[in-house]
């Protein structure tokens, strides 16, 4: 277990609401400039894909920024994009061999803290080079995004929205990011006096992390997340909790529209319902499904 889940499991809650807020692509305008410059090339680079470089970069592009699966794991991502890669007749006719990644999809399986030291042990014990190819292409992305992002500010309203939050209910980040970075981002920018918990990949699943906090005796209708992606969506569902997307490609309206109005009905005790469902509904149909080559 991570370090930083001790935190997690001796938190002491302050306040009767509890709120969990995505990073990447939620809080952080960083989702584009992390896949584009710093997944992507190593994607590309790391795995050999040179020869359909071109749709390589728009299979991950779909999957991680433009669909239904925006904000999974990096790592259930890679074999996504493998997948879709496989499908495409422009990589069928180049002939192009794609790696063999079973084993790393039994790990996917049956790991549930889809992070780089649960790899790292795994990789230890057993060598499977498979798995040791997966691990150094998550060591360079994590070196790329630390060499190449810097200076992103959270989206406007994010930091007006934690502090009004704050004097009604205790604050944690939840992400599949790793905790490192996501620490990073958010003391650069002065948020970590807003959050009790920064929440990241080596503490388990998004749902597993809801879970823990809500396991501090939050009342139903006292706890919401704040995500971007319908893996957060999923995330609250699966612990009864309420939802507010932030909405790709209009990012600074849904901060704004909290700010100034769903923070305080959650607070009210009137989010729950037809307010949520709206919300959801809104969001539901920006995340397509389908790839726009299908």
């Amino acid at each position: 277990m991570h370090q930083y889940a001790d935190e997690l499991r001796n938190l002491q809650p302050e306040h009767g609401f509890l709120i969990g807020v995505d990073s990447d692509g939620c809080a952080f305008d960083t989702m584009e400039i992390k896949h584009k410059e710093c997944f992507i090339p190593n994607i590309i680079n790391s795995w050999d894909l040179q020869a359909v470089s071109k749709y390589a970069r728009e299979t991950a592009e779909f999957v991680n920024l433009y669909s239904k699966s925006r904000g999974v794991n990096r790592f259930p991502a890679l074999l996504q994009v493998m997948d879709l890669l496989a499908q495409r007749p422009e990589v069928q006719r180049r002939h192009t061999k794609l790696p063999e990644l079973d084993s790393l999809r039994r790990w996917v399986q049956e790991e549930t803290r889809l992070g780089n030291p649960a790899l790292a042990a795994h990789v230890a014990q057993n060598g499977d080079p498979v798995l040791r190819r997966a691990l150094d292409w998550s060591t360079a992305v994590n070196d790329a995004i630390g060499a190449m992002v810097r200076h992103v500010p959270p989206f406007p309203y994010v930091k007006e929205s934690l502090e009004k939050a704050q004097a009604h209910a205790d604050i944690l980040v939840v992400s599949a990011t790793p905790v490192e970075a996501l620490a990073r981002e958010w003391e650069e920018h002065q948020l970590t006096q807003y959050v009790k918990v920064i929440c990241g990949q080596e503490m388990g699943t998004k749902k597993e992390i809801l879970a823990m906090a809500k396991a501090h005796g939050y009342e139903d209708g006292h706890v919401l997340m704040i995500g971007d992606a319908l893996g957060d969506l999923q995330a609250a569902k699966d612990n009864g909790v309420l939802f507010y997307p932030i909405n790709p490609g209009d990012e600074e309206r849904s901060w704004q529209r909290f700010y100034e109005e769903a923070v305080d009905a959650f607070f009210r005790g009137e989010y729950a319902g037809d307010y949520e469902a709206r919300m959801i509904a809104e969001f539901a149909h920006r995340v397509p499904e389908q790839p726009p080559w299908k």
